[in-house]
């Protein structure tokens, strides 16, 4: 049969107002701030510490995904509507979407088919303007800094060669790794090397996801670093006093978004840092406002548990003082095809030896989750493809662990096809014991952390340092910057640093190429094998296959 395509789903959907969701989370009308009909920014005073106590947060990861991803977003979106389907009064809280991926291979990041976003074109392009004002907000401080370089009167004589500060823009263009600004003459600035990050990586970006409230903002924006004087002395933006206008830059965009799914259920998006260079969940902000809110929240931890879950579990459980009670790890019977050995082409269509092959990723994030304290059930995101045979062997697989395996059948039936594992996660919320304990404490040495990541995580033996991270660690205990949780920027393609390494590799090593500190967000970020914190565009962009005609409407977005 033909299916319809998100566009013409999200077309013939009976979008409400966003009032009416409000109405749902007992928000007052006069309260929101409106973007348009269908999307609204929540203010702050809704978050209760009361009430969060009492709600439940439940963490959707997933395994090691193709390129395309395996449908966390989906899942989780679908998710939510089991919830509310079964008559819990509950709430997604997810990130907002990078243009980089949007316009580059993977797509929006709105969910699809019968669970998705609305409006999913505006949650795709600018949103509410949160990615443009962390822009800002990022490109103000380097702007800061090259002025302060040429300014005779008031400089802080800033070594240029020291600078580690980059700017941001949020799309892939490969060209601006690399770069040198104030050419052309002394009326220009003074040449330097520099560099972009897409918007995603950005310090600023972090510190409004781990943010509390607005001052703990201002602050964190103050404690970024800069570099160093010409007298090695550390520089940081409060020297350059650019916290006020940064965060002026912000006001607004510190406030949660409110939207909802085609099941007129409420979702929260805000804040969009990618896993794989950064850490990959949604804001704090958002996840205390929907468990003030609602009694269940679902949210999600990008690309694979070794990357998304292990940097909500370490990172914003650490400074959000908050810990999962249910943990579902979403797993597709092609991703698993691919692990077990299909090639591009092959892990489109049924075949159970490669499964069989590839169930030993699924197994290892299993094994991860328990040693954090977790129980995990697993969401068989379905796909046509799917023969009864795999699905059969992969949930007996799972029960063999004492894992409960649960088909997802969002995306052709919305809520309906996820009741079974709502049930399964209020029960699982309340019954299973989950008691979430780090892996390491943040008072531990750098490569102490690093390595307990390394092997409890991604099974691998040893950690190797370049000449220049080496160094650079040196600067990073110098600076007491060391007692920090760590931020690996790694390929989530695989659980090592080698994207070629699929399944569940062992007997490697993983490679600390450089480090990058986030002093404002409260992280030390190991950049192994080939990671690059600006991305590039394939051969073939999605961009290439958008259309938009004379009367605004876009087809090819999603």
């Amino acid at each position: 049969m033909s299916f319809p395509t998100d566009l013409e789903i999200a077309e013939s959907a009976n979008i409400q107002l966003i009032k009416n969701i409000a109405d749902k989370l007992n928000i007052d009308h006069d309260d929101l701030e409106y973007y348009g009909k269908y999307k609204a920014k929540i203010p702050l005073k809704y978050i209760d510490p009361e009430k969060i106590k009492k709600s439940k947060l439940i963490l959707v990861t997933a395994i090691n995904p193709t390129p395309a991803g395996e449908g966390k977003t989906t899942v989780s979106v679908g998710l939510n509507d089991g919830l509310n389907k079964i008559g819990k009064k509950a709430i997604a809280v997810l990130r907002e979407p990078s243009l980089g991926p949007v316009f580059g291979v993977k797509g929006g990041a709105a969910g699809g088919g019968y669970a998705q976003l609305i409006p999913m074109v505006d949650i795709n392009l600018h949103f509410t303007g949160d990615f443009s004002a962390i822009e800002k907000a990022n490109n103000l401080l380097s702007a800061l800094i090259d002025n302060n370089l040429q300014n005779r009167k008031f400089s802080l004589n800033i070594d240029p060669r020291t600078i580690v500060w980059k700017r941001v823009m949020d799309m892939n263009d490969r060209s601006l790794r690399n770069i040198v600004v104030g050419l052309g003459g002394s009326n220009n600035g003074i040449t330097r090397e520099e560099g972009f990050n897409i918007t995603p990586a950005s310090e600023v970006m972090a510190i409004l996801c781990l943010s509390s409230d607005f001052e703990d903002l201002k602050n964190r924006l103050g404690n970024i670093f800069v570099g160093y004087t010409f007298d090695k002395k550390p520089i940081f933006a409060r020297d350059l006093k650019a916290e006020n206008a940064m965060a002026i830059l912000l006001k607004d965009a510190i406030k949660p978004n409110l939207v909802q799914t085609l099941e007129g259920n409420p979702a929260i998006l805000h804040g969009g840092p990618f896993a794989n260079i950064a850490q990959g969940t949604n804001t704090i902000i958002a996840t205390q406002a929907g468990l003030s809110l609602a009694d269940y929240v679902v949210t999600e931890a990008g690309f694979g548990a070794d990357l998304g879950a292990e940097k909500f579990l370490h990172i914003k459980c650490h400074y959000g003082k908050m810990k999962p009670d249910a943990y579902v790890i979403v797993a597709t019977i092609r991703a698993l095809r691919y692990h077990g050995g299909a090639k591009k082409g092959e892990y489109e269509h049924p075949n159970l030896p490669f499964l069989k092959n590839g169930f030993e990723n699924l197994e290892k994030h299993i094994e991860n989750a328990l040693k954090f304290g977790m129980q995990p059930i697993v969401a068989i995101n379905h796909f046509a493809t799917d023969s009864q045979e795999e699905i059969d062997y992969l949930i007996h697989e799972c029960a063999k662990l004492n894992v409960k395996a649960i088909v997802a059948d969002e995306f052709t039936k919305g809520g309906d096809g996820m009741t079974e594992l709502a049930e399964e996660v209020v029960r699982c919320a309340a019954h299973c014991g989950n008691d979430f304990k780090p892996l390491y404490n943040v008072e531990d040495s750098v490569e102490h952390k690093i390595e307990t990541i390394a092997k409890e995580v991604y099974g691998g033996d040893s950690v190797v340092y370049s000449q220049k991270a080496k160094n650079q660690l040196k600067t990073i205990y110098e600076l007491n910057f060391d007692k920090m949780p760590i931020c690996m920027a790694k390929t989530q393609k695989s659980l090592s640093d080698d994207e070629t390494k699929i399944g569940r590799p062992s007997n490697f090593k993983i490679t600390v190429r450089e480090f990058e500190f986030a002093a404002g967000a409260g992280f030390i970020i190991p950049v192994l094998g080939d990671m690059m914190r600006m991305p590039g565009l394939p051969n073939v962009p999605a961009a290439e296959g958008m259309f938009i005609d004379k009367n605004g409407k876009i087809t090819g977005l999603s």
